[in-house]
């Protein structure tokens, strides 16, 4: 049996980048309904990362885990349930087909084999997708250039075959035809896009590495860290603040000011990070929260001063942007156990929140 669970109002397609203004950062799509949340919502939002809505996801009733994340394309490509349960397929077999140079050759899915890919879902009419792929043009050719088995497929979200084609003209990599409408629409009901741009990287048995390629690239100009295996713990930054809206987020506030602080902080939550991905990856589930450290930048500034936390550093926190509530530890040393027990204490429910 299936069960789907929706959430409703509008949504926001194109992903701008938000680090500039703490309003446009750290604001919820819950927040943008203009209703409060019940504490049932929350969780769901939280559990099944939900980033924009209208959303509805289609979850196994006995085992609990996620069906398909997309159910909207789901309803739109299938109205008669002929694919009924909808459940995901390989890689390999949704790409299937001709993929196009932009120069008109034509080349099959096959000759994917054995490399690194890159899906794209992109679109020419999307400021951010434009400024992106030009950082991605220089990171595709900075990888080819040191050997890598590396692919990149372009999905398309252009309104028409003519900005298609104009967009397509910039970029050195691979596209699914404009025309092949179904197989671009399979491409965003397997990974469950939200909003573009969105770069999956996958490994080459087509397994997901990371979600955040358009994190990853921004950050990593040189490429040094690719196929980019997510780090338990992040710096914050410009480029991936927007995955504080994502759900709970640990964040250890530090004085970067002091060599080597940051650096230290991040090993200090590392081993917890990893044990709990752990926990939840032998699950088949995400982990219920994401682990970053924050110096002091104007970044760090803009989240402390919109969530109202104290110039504190050391500091630790954990923030819930869908929720407006934070968790506060103001103590004058950060232990591993300490941030242990504040987490275990999170997850248990049994720290009393404070609204943002």
């Amino acid at each position: 049996m299936n069960l789907s669970v929706q959430t409703s109002s509008l949504k926001k397609v194109c992903s701008e980048p938000r680090a500039a203004l703490a309003q446009k950062c750290f604001v919820s799509p819950l927040e943008a309904r203009g209703v409060g949340p019940t504490p049932f919502e929350l969780k769901l939002w939280n559990k099944y990362r939900i980033s924009n809505i209208p959303s509805l996801i289609f979850l196994d009733a006995t085992t609990g885990k996620v069906v398909c994340r997309n159910g909207l394309l789901v309803i739109r490509d299938d109205p008669e349930g002929l694919e009924f349960p909808w459940g995901p397929k390989p890689f390999r077999e949704v790409i299937a087909g001709p993929l196009l140079r932009n120069n008109g050759q034509s080349l099959d899915s096959s000759s994917l084999e054995g490399s690194h890919v890159g899906v794209y879902f992109s679109a020419h009419w999307c400021p951010p997708c434009r400024s992106l792929t030009r950082v991605l043009v220089e990171s595709y050719r900075k990888i080819k250039e040191a050997g890598q088995k590396f692919e990149i497929i372009f999905v398309s979200a252009d309104r028409s075959e003519e900005s298609f084609k104009q967009y397509f003209s910039e970029m050195p990599w691979l596209a699914v035809p404009y025309t092949d409408e179904a197989r671009r629409s399979r491409l965003n009901r397997l990974y469950g896009i939200q909003g573009i741009p969105t770069l999956i990287v996958l490994d080459p048995q087509g397994e997901v590495i990371t979600r955040q390629g358009r994190v990853e690239v921004l950050n990593d100009e040189d490429c040094r860290e690719f196929p980019w295996h997510p780090k338990p713990v992040l710096e914050l930054s410009d480029s991936n603040a927007v995955q504080l809206n994502e759900g709970p987020c640990l964040v250890l506030f530090v004085d970067s000011e002091d060599d080597g602080e940051s650096e230290a902080a991040k090993q200090l939550i590392q081993p917890i990070a990893e044990k709990i991905i752990a926990k939840y990856k032998a699950k088949e589930e995400e982990a219920p929260l994401l682990f970053f450290v924050a110096g002091e930048d104007d970044m760090t500034d803009s989240l402390r001063d919109y969530t109202n936390l104290p110039e504190a550093a050391p500091l630790l926190t954990i923030l819930d942007m869908s929720a407006r509530a934070k968790y506060v530890m103001d103590v004058e040393e950060i232990t591993p156990a300490i941030v242990e027990a504040f987490v275990n204490d999170f997850l248990a429910e049994k720290l009393k929140p404070e609204p943002i």
